[in-house]
Order: C-alpha cells, then structure tokens, then sequence
C-alpha cells in the first residue's frame, strides 16, 4: 500500500467519524460562555445590591460615631452579598430579582423580609439597624443602674491563719535544767534533815 493511499484513508476516516481535539475544542468553548455568564449574573446581583446600599447612604450618615456593630457594605465573595451586621444580610433570589433579608440565629437562618423593591428592602433594613440601636442603649442603660458589687476583703495570710488557731507547743525543759533541780533537791532535802535530826535530844 503506498503511502498517498494511507493518506487517503486516514483523512476518509477523520472526515468522517469525530475528533477528540474538536470534542476538546468545543468543551471549552461551553465552560468559557458558562462562567461569562456566571460573571455577568454576579456582576448584576452586585448592581442590583449597590441599589439598596445607595437608598441607605443617609442612614450610614446618621449612624453615631460609636457604633461599630453594623457593617452596610457588599463584601466579595462567591455570592455577592450586602451585610447588615454579622449576622444579618441581604442577598438576591433565585430569580435574580428579589431582594432577601436573611439573618443567622442560634435556631437556623430566618428571613426578615422579601421584596423586589429595593426601596421596601432598605426600609426594612432602617428599621432593624433602628431597633439594634435602641436595644444597645437599653443594655448600657441597664448595666449603668446595676450597683457595683463590693470588694471582697483579701484572705489572711495562711500562715498567720495557722499562727492564730494552732496553741503554741510547749517548751521542754532541758536536760542540764532538770539535772540541777535534780542535785539541788537533794542538798536542800539532806539540810533539812541535818537541822532535823540535829535538834533532837540525846538520850
């Protein structure tokens, strides 16, 4: 078989069954249009959230200069997000069109509000930073009326704890001490009995 006849076949053969680098080729294409599309629904959600965060511009104006709980601001992320404070946000719908006022609690996540009006949903977020601030003020309030508990008198020293309920010991009198009693009785005991017997009259 000469080599233009394998030429010929082989090119019959890609011509008419499929090629991988095509396959290849066509994957790629796919997965590159999905992730435009991707950027542009984030990119669009994150537009949609700018909205309510320019609604609520004079709100972030008046906020007291103290308060360091909330945060209004979209931060980057995999879903774009607008939080509130740590634990409440909003976020967009499945749709792309509905705004959703979520917040995490002890018992799951709970939704504060839904609405496609960006104007409603920035509302409802005054409200809520409103509410956070009169309950801060009532908690500082609270701890203000609460009298101070007064100071614990320091412990005495263990030592002189000790010093005070354990008797002192006894001193034991030494040896040469009992010695000398010891001789001195006997010398006063043998006078005694000199001037005893010496008084006696003799038969």
């Amino acid at each position: 078989m000469s080599e233009a006849v394998e030429k010929q076949e082989i090119a019959e053969a890609e011509a008419e069954g499929p090629r991988l680098r095509d396959a290849i080729r066509k994957v790629k294409l796919a997965e590159a249009e999905r992730a435009d599309v991707v950027v542009e629904l984030r990119e669009a959600e994150r537009v949609r959230l700018e909205l309510v965060l320019q609604k609520l511009a004079g709100v972030i104006a008046e906020l007291p200069a103290d308060e360091e709980q909330f945060e209004l601001a979209i931060l980057p992320g995999q879903t774009p997000r607008l939080w509130v404070d740590v634990t409440g946000f909003v976020v967009m719908g499945r749709d792309k069109r509905t705004y959703r006022f979520l917040k995490d609690t002890r018992y799951g996540r709970v939704v504060l509000a839904e609405s496609t009006d960006a104007g409603e949903i920035a509302e409802r977020i005054t409200d809520y930073v409103a509410s956070r601030i009169v309950a801060r003020e009532r908690a500082l309030a609270a701890d203000d009326l609460v009298p101070a508990a007064p100071e614990a008198a320091s412990p005495a020293p263990a030592a002189a704890v000790a010093a005070e309920t354990v008797e002192p010991r006894r001193k034991r009198p030494s040896t040469a001490r009992v010695v000398v009693a010891f001789v001195t009785g006997i010398v006063i005991g043998g006078l005694a009995a000199a001037v005893y017997f010496g008084s006696l009259p003799i038969r």
